[in-house]
């Protein structure tokens, strides 16, 4: 039989779950509708029985080795999720153990940044890489770190909280009670507050006026630019330029050979990364300009899962925040 490994990404809107093997294949991913379940042990009862359910048909030719996690505010060294703002459980949560109520397995939990990086290292564009960063741009902004071959969580185990660096004096609310975070700006919910801003700051037709706010996505907004909606491509070079300056600002402190963007913001492709490439590469220090590839991830859809299930290989390895991450093929 084969190892398989269980990941799942939890995040504000969606929770995706997957199957995937050591070598990188994901055979089964499905996902539900996270606020569906505002009491988080209903949460992680419904997430157990779906896996337990879809499991069943690959149980003769697969052995379930373990259940990797990527979320919000998930602490590698606690195994819970701490105040994840973004989420609808606003408290300590010990996912850990409650997921090891229904699964006698090693689970191993990490912020969701972190386990896109990992997927990146394992499966994707970061292969043989030692230092770089993967941004995720989904309802906030994530950042998972990995230097020196390792995947750095920092003392607290809360490192690369580049969402919630201040880029703004006074700016706007955000969910950790702050004003003025990047991710109040550049994340899937970021921009769409962008658009609201231009839509009532300019009298430009656009498609996007027929959209009521809470319909409006990522998506929505790639294909109105794509078009030739003014309002959709101001936003996206706008939500660029604010992200280009602030990787320039990270790249200073860990000089990453790459940085990759993921998540639903991400898959608007050139819109996204040309602005931010320019603007990164206006504001880095000389010394580094020409240097620091920016890519979106070749991971796609399942860039969450694919990273949480490495997390389960590379804890039967070693841990994967004191030893080196395998670099060869898979």
């Amino acid at each position: 039989m084969q190892n398989l490994g269980v990941g799942i990404d939890i995040g504000g809107t969606n929770t995706v779950y997957g199957f995937v093997t050591e070598a990188g294949v994901c055979i089964f991913h499905a996902s539900f509708y996270t606020p569906n379940y505002p009491i988080f042990e209903n949460f992680v009862r419904e997430l157990s029985n779906h896996i337990q359910l879809n499991f069943k048909s690959f149980s003769s030719q697969y052995k379930m080795i373990g259940i990797g996690v990527g979320a919000p505010n998930a602490n590698f060294k606690t195994g819970c999720i701490e105040h994840a703002v973004n989420l609808a459980w606003d408290k300590q949560l010990p996912l850990t153990q409650l997921l090891k109520d229904y699964f006698p397995l090693p689970v191993i939990i990490t912020n969701d940044a972190n386990a896109a990086a990992l997927g990146e290292m394992y499966y994707g564009g970061a292969n043989k890489m030692q230092n770089f960063m993967v941004i995720t741009l989904g309802t906030g902004l994530g950042c998972g770190l990995v230097m020196d071959g390792k995947v750095y969580n920092g003392h607290h185990g809360h490192a690369g909280e580049v969402g919630h660096v201040i880029i703004r004096d006074q700016g706007r609310s955000c969910s950790c009670g702050r004003k003025g975070c990047l991710e109040t700006y550049v994340s899937a919910s970021g921009i769409k507050r962008t658009v609201s801003k231009f839509l009532a700051k300019y009298d430009d037709k656009s498609v996007l006026r027929d959209i009521p706010f809470n319909k409006i996505s990522a998506k929505k907004l790639a294909i109105a630019a794509y078009g030739g909606d003014k309002v959709a491509i101001e936003s996206f070079e706008y939500t660029g330029k604010l992200l280009g300056k602030a990787l320039a600002n990270v790249a200073a402190i860990n000089n990453p050979e790459a940085i990759f963007l993921s998540g639903g913001l991400a898959k608007a492709g050139d819109l996204i990364l040309k602005p931010t490439f320019y603007h990164m590469e206006e504001n880095l220090l000389s010394v580094l300009r020409g240097k620091i590839k920016l890519e979106i991830s070749s991971l796609e859809d399942n860039a969450g899962v694919m990273g949480a299930a490495a997390l389960v290989f590379s804890h039967l390895d070693e841990s994967y925040t004191s030893s080196s991450i395998r670099t060869s093929s898979v």
